[in-house]
């Protein structure tokens, strides 16, 4: 089954923190993963304050800046997983290094049905 494991944290603080990865570990884990078979994808995201939201309301497109809603946390990067069920990607998403300043969603991927 697959799972998207969602990175959060807040981005002030994601490299201040004593606690904090740098790329160098995050990218060590990437690799890990990878050549554990279970990595579909993954990729680190660019600051929340270049991000753009759309929205279509009445067949009409609004384009604004910035995230959808206000939070505390910002969506950092994700990692698209190939696990046999929901305990291995949690344990997967327990070893991703911004876990330990922010938080890991695990969310199933839906398959669509035609």
């Amino acid at each position: 089954m697959k799972y998207l494991l969602l990175v959060y944290s807040e981005e002030e603080r994601l490299h201040v923190l004593p606690e904090s990865p740098d790329d160098a570990e995050c990218l060590a884990y990437a690799e890990e993963i990878q050549e554990s078979g279970h990595m579909i994808a993954g990729e680190a995201l660019e600051s929340v304050q270049t991000s753009t939201t759309v929205r279509v309301r009445n067949g009409k497109a609004t384009v604004t800046d910035g995230p959808f809603a206000e939070t505390k946390e910002q969506l950092a990067g994700f990692y698209l997983v190939d696990a046999g069920d929901l305990d291995i990607a949690i344990r997967m998403a327990s070893k991703i290094p911004a876990a330990r300043v922010g938080s890991v969603e695990v969310r199933p991927i839906r398959e669509l049905k035609p």
